[in-house]
């Protein structure tokens, strides 16, 4: 390579993207659920682990190991009238450190006429510099029960790394019958560590986590969420309104936010967790 081809001083390199698309559809059938279809491009892959019951799991998995800057991803995820369908991922994701480039991820989640959809990926760690921007949007019919699980991490602590900047943006966009009832956003960017570190935003904790369902029973199962959190290690709080339920939690660290939120998950969902959470 010639000295005129390599890139100006503060300007970064060209580098090769990960780009990844997958979708995966399910059916209900003589009162078990099937796989409709599935596709799948680039980086990632999704595999339907055998599963005791009546549901199906599918198991994404991000061949490039991660995510760094500039990648794209998109994830489509549907469960039909009647069908079961939890998705999860075999591992957090990583989020590497960019140089300037933004991540993107772009979820598509749906579910018909007495569908479960329990989306439940594990952890998303942000490395410091790390860049991301996510879109989910889901699309529900009335009758429908529909469960997600998001935690984030902002920094390694094994390594003893905080993320003392870098771009984290979430938008959350949930629909029912075609309506509205459901839009969060949450924006860091710049000084995330500083940020992180003011009271009215996470006092100075590294790992947030939501829980979000709705169904028809979701607002009368307040008082039991409320109850299933007590004793927890980490500050968090349920709330409920418009047909929906939503937790949340705020923890110094990963795994006092895991313990929580599994001894949580496990006993509202009455169900155990996707098997490769325990891997």
């Amino acid at each position: 390579m010639s000295a005129a081809s390599w890139p100006s001083e503060g300007q970064a390199p060209a580098r090769q993207r990960s780009e990844g698309r997958v979708r995966v559809t399910v059916e209900a059938a003589r009162g078990r659920t099937h796989l409709a279809e599935l596709s799948e491009s680039g980086a990632l892959r999704a595999r339907l682990p055998r599963v005791d019951g009546v549901g199906l799991e599918a198991v994404l998995v991000n061949t490039a190991g991660g995510v760094a800057c500039g990648d794209r991803f998109t994830i489509a995820a549907g469960a039909g009238a009647g069908a079961r369908l939890t998705v999860s991922t075999p591992a957090a994701e990583k989020v590497y450190r960019s140089d300037g480039a933004t991540a993107h991820i772009a979820v598509r989640l749906s579910a018909a006429h007495g569908a479960h959809l329990h989306w439940m990926p594990q952890e998303t760690i942000l490395f410091d510099h790390a860049r991301l921007a996510r879109r989910y949007e889901v699309d529900l019919a009335p009758l429908s029960y529909f469960l997600s699980f998001e935690a984030v991490v902002f920094g390694r602590a094994a390594r003893g790394e905080a993320m003392e900047s870098g771009h984290l943006c979430d938008h959350w966009r949930v629909r029912r019958a075609g309506e509205l009832i459901f839009a969060d956003a949450l924006r860091l960017s710049g000084p995330v560590a500083a940020l992180l570190s003011r009271p009215a935003v996470a006092a100075g904790k590294a790992a947030l986590a939501t829980c979000l369902y709705v169904a028809p029973d979701a607002e009368a199962r307040l008082e039991e969420a409320r109850g299933l959190l007590d004793g927890c290690a980490s500050e968090a709080g349920a709330s409920a309104w418009n047909g929906l339920l939503a937790v949340r939690w705020v923890a110094a660290d990963i795994e006092t936010l895991r313990r929580d939120a599994i001894s949580f998950l496990m006993r509202f969902r009455g169900a155990p967790l996707p098997r490769v959470w325990a891997s």
